[in-house]
């Protein structure tokens, strides 16, 4: 019997090759991008599963206050937090404190920046699931200057020689670190991610003095997984009377748990990597969805249009004996084989596709992940789905045919197939003209990020890690590289401009009234080589820098620069707050020198905040203005001149705008993603218009002939042909319009700073839907239309 269904379906799809061609696109299209979005979602829903103690570890999360300061919130904690827990809290059973530091690694010959150098505690293994492949987990990170590699970076470093036991040079310093052991390489859906993984008591930094000075990343190990609610409820109670101990009056510390597996897709804080975001991945897939949605409608409203033609068939079919089941199994056979061809092309495409995802994600998917038993059993539900719904409602209203009816040629369309066709081309068009809203509305926004003024100037701004070697010769450095003519000015500095973290207690003297605020020491170019305005007092001066930085730190007086946002804060206008006296933390007594005008030190999702600058003997970049000119001759040169100055470091440099377009990542991702899906949406219903038209136009060819042959124009033609189509299309525009701008305004309210929805955005939408559908059709109607009326009446 399946072999007669599967004749039977060779020579349909055959004899119709344009509808087949059409529906088989549509779906590879639909199931392609289905399958793309199911890797990638898999990936993220994934994250840090493997880890087996996974569901009792718990991420610290410190927020902070002074009295007239906002509330500070962020993934950092001192190093207190986690032996001040461990001995107060019975339901901590362990913990480990991190930081992640980029390091200069020399062994023999071999020197290289790596970027994923971690420091952890010896709890380090006990805690995560990283197998060991050389070493013990109780003892590789017991000692100071105890290091375990990834067995990719200990062939990277050995070859195949046992690493264990050899001894590598770390950082500027070039200090001895001893390999104690080997790891699996980290698996791509964890979010901590090292090469390196030193011994957290090498830093130095394991006091327990101070709540303050939070700098690294704190994960509590609890003794069971149902205990971070009461253990919650206990350190708020707790750290009043921890700060009622030491602090100033005012003072606010508090700190929250997340829950581990939960940080990288619900959690507003980034891990040791960027965050995703999991309504980002509902949006996603519902797009996916939507997009296979389409090309299913396509099949189903071509399949019913063709009811007509296949009438025929049906009824010789019925009248040699065949059953209605034996119809209806026969439609959802051929419903199926079209369906697993489309499947079959969709796994060609997607691994063609997967190279330019992975870059469009920022994942690394196999193709052989196509082959998960998940995966495969994912891609075998989509295809019957689509075998039934696509091909059940065809199947029913074709294998009820009257045969009687149909072979004297009384058979007509039903009005519910009618009906359903219509409903089918409103719901296509509607995801369409939402998805065109969507897209335009995210690529303005995206627009006015990277076209806003920013209050500083990032063109032609190089950035440069630096070290302490590099600092103790800084103005040799600077001296150096200024006599080449294309470079402007260079500055040290803790941040750059873009993303400036540093947070500090700042009050103005006499009062004990503290605000947070951020800070950020740099040197006296800084404000040069970033061009910010200056509205009232000078820029710092070597002096200046000098005042800040003496031996004996108790001697030392600071300048400071604020912001527009932090004089306001302390009540001054610029101008008064020239010369007024204050303090930055306890230690740093001084005067304002100047006022800046506000810049946007984050992301535009945040408003700006209080800011202070002051002159610091340390940083971690060197910024080079260069003039924009022979740009390839000024790397050269500077090349040249860091490795006469900077032997010991690779020379390797980034420009700020690659800083500032990192902090729109995500933004920039979803605005491709719905570019190229919109792009998609529309074709797909662009391809199931132009099938319905073909087909509505072939129905309608004798008609067509008549009122040629009787005077009718070409326009008048063309007009009849596609206003019943147009017309779904207004009423898909009246029903998108609303959707978008609701989702799209709720979209923009994460923004402090974004562009409003003006009405003109939904009147292009409307017009570029209108436009295409137009297109679509009357491409058809004119064929039609031009067509000898002799030939067309002849037909039939």
């Amino acid at each position: 019997m399946f072999k007669n269904y599967f004749k039977a379906t060779l020579r349909s799809l055959l004899k119709n090759k344009s509808f087949s061609a059409i529906n088989i696109v549509g779906l590879t299209a639909g199931l392609t991008c289905c399958i793309l979005m199911v890797l990638y979602i898999q990936h993220e829903m994934s994250y840090d599963k493997f880890q087996e103690k996974g569901d009792r570890i718990a991420r610290v999360i410190m927020e902070y206050k002074f009295s007239e300061g906002e509330l500070s919130k962020g993934n950092f904690t001192s190093t207190k937090v986690f032996p001040s827990f461990k001995r107060n809290f019975p339901e901590v059973e362990d913990g480990v404190r991190m930081t992640a530091a980029g390091r200069i690694i020399k062994y023999e010959d071999k020197l290289f920046t790596e970027k994923k150098f971690f420091y952890a505690d010896s709890t380090f293994f006990n805690i995560f699931s990283f197998k060991l492949l050389r070493g013990k987990a109780a003892t590789v990170l017991g000692s100071p200057k105890m290091v375990v590699l990834t067995e990719s970076t200990a062939k990277k470093y050995f070859g195949n020689d046992d690493p264990v036991g050899k001894v590598i040079q770390v950082g500027s310093m070039q200090d001895n670190y001893q390999v104690t052991g080997v790891t699996e390489d980290c698996p791509s859906n964890s979010q901590i991610k090292f090469d390196f993984l030193a011994s957290f008591s090498s830093l130095n930094a394991t006091q327990e003095k101070t709540y303050f000075d939070a700098n690294f990343t704190t994960y509590l190990l609890l003794k069971d997984k149902g205990s971070i609610a009461s253990l919650q409820s206990k350190i708020g109670p707790f750290m009043q009377d921890e700060v009622k101990k030491g602090y100033d009056p005012g003072t606010y510390i508090n700190f929250e748990l997340e829950p581990y597996t939960r940080v990288h897709l619900y959690s507003a804080f980034d891990g040791f990597e960027p965050n995703s975001n999991i309504v980002y991945i509902y949006i996603i897939a519902a797009i996916a969805l939507l997009i296979l949605a389409i090309a299913c409608f396509t099949y189903i409203n071509l399949s019913t249009a063709r009811s007509m033609e296949r009438a025929k068939e049906v009824g010789i079919r019925k009248v040699s004996g065949a059953f209605g089941k034996q119809i209806f199994w026969q439609f959802i056979t051929e419903s199926l084989i079209l369906a697993f061809v489309s499947l079959v092309l969709s796994y060609v495409a997607v691994a063609f596709l997967l190279p330019s995802f992975n870059g469009l994600t920022e994942k690394s998917l196999a193709p052989s992940l196509l082959f998960q038993p998940s995966v495969l059993l994912i891609a075998a539900g989509i295809v019957l789905t689509i075998s039934l719904l696509a091909g059940s409602y065809p199947a029913l209203i074709l294998s009820k045919f009257q045969p009687i009816k149909v072979l004297k040629g009384s058979f007509k369309n039903t009005s519910s197939g009618v009906w359903l066709r219509k409903s089918l081309i409103v719901f296509q068009f509607s995801i369409s003209i939402f998805l065109i809203v969507s897209t335009f509305i995210i690529q303005r926004q995206l627009r006015f990020i990277q076209t806003k003024k920013m209050g500083y100037d990032r063109e032609h701004v190089m950035v440069m890690n630096i070290d302490q070697k590099i600092i103790e010769k800084i103005d040799l450095f600077k001296t150096e590289l200024k006599t080449n003519e294309n470079v402007l000015a260079v500055s040290k500095a803790q941040s750059t401009p873009v993303d400036i973290q540093g947070g500090y207690s700042m009050n103005s003297a006499g009062t004990d009234k503290g605000m947070s605020v951020k800070g950020c020491p740099v040197d006296d170019e800084y404000i040069t080589v970033n061009n910010i305005k200056i509205i009232a007092g000078a820029d710092f001066t070597k002096q200046d820098i000098l005042d800040a930085n003496k031996e004996d730190y108790t001697k030392s007086y600071y300048h400071y620069i604020l912001n527009e946002s932090a004089a306001k804060a302390l009540g001054w206008d610029p101008q008064q707050a020239i010369g007024k006296k204050m303090f930055l933390g306890a230690h740093r007594p001084g005067e304002v020198k100047a006022v800046i005008k506000d810049f946007h030190f984050a992301s535009l999702h945040n408003p700006i905040d209080p800011l202070v600058l002051f002159p610091g003997g340390w940083g971690n970049f060197m910024l080079v203005k260069t003039s924009g000119k022979n740009l390839t001759g000024t790397i050269a040169f500077m090349e040249k001149k860091w490795k006469e100055l900077a032997p010991h470091r690779p020379f390797e440099y980034r420009f700020l705008d690659e800083d500032f377009d990192k902090l729109y990542a995500s933004e920039l991702r979803t605005g491709k993603v719905f570019s190229i899906f919109a792009s998609l949406a529309i074709l797909l219903a662009c391809i199931g218009l132009f099938g319905l038209s073909t087909y509505a136009a072939q129905q309608r060819i004798k008609e067509i002939g008549v009122r040629k042959v009787l005077g009718a124009s070409m326009y008048g033609l063309v007009a009849l042909l596609s206003k019943n189509f147009l017309k779904l299309v207004v009423i898909a525009i009246l029903i998108a319009t609303p959707l978008a701008w609701w989702l799209m305004n709720k979209w923009l309210q994460d923004f402090a700073y974004r562009v409003n929805i003006d009405w003109w955005v939904f009147a292009i939408a409307a017009a570029v839907a209108l436009f295409i559908a137009l297109l679509t059709v009357s491409s058809q109607a004119i064929k039609t239309a031009l067509a000898n009326p002799v030939k067309s009446l002849r037909t039939e």
